[in-house]
């Protein structure tokens, strides 16, 4: 089993910046990728971010270029720029496999992010 406890979120204007962090703990050996995905009220759970242990990383087109995924040992950090209210969701930690895809595990609780207009 693998443990993930995110912070960082909060609430921010539009144009801002937040740090996400995630800190993996426990079995550890058993994954090579991390990442984000993200849930807004009424909508499916999104991939917002992922970066493998050989440091391929995997953005959708939405967070392209405002946000960036870092990874320092156990710990993965979700650096975000320019957010928009479209981004507010609750932001969950994951952790997997990447094999050409990505397949994600275990999750942590999330981490609520609000941009205010």
């Amino acid at each position: 089993q693998v443990q993930l406890v995110e912070s960082g979120g909060g609430l921010v204007q539009a144009g801002g910046s937040l740090r996400l962090s995630c800190a993996a703990s426990g079995n550890i050996f058993s994954i090579n990728a991390m990442g984000w995905y993200r849930q807004a009220p009424g909508k499916q759970r999104e991939l917002v971010a992922g970066i493998s242990s050989g440091g391929s990383t995997n953005y959708p087109d939405s967070v392209k270029g405002r946000f960036t995924i870092s990874r320092d040992k156990n710990t993965v950090y979700l650096q975000m720029h320019s957010l928009k209210p479209e981004d507010t969701a609750v932001y969950y930690c994951a952790a997997g496999e990447y094999s050409r895809s990505w397949y994600f595990y275990y999750w942590g609780q999330g981490t609520q992010v609000t941009v205010s207009s």
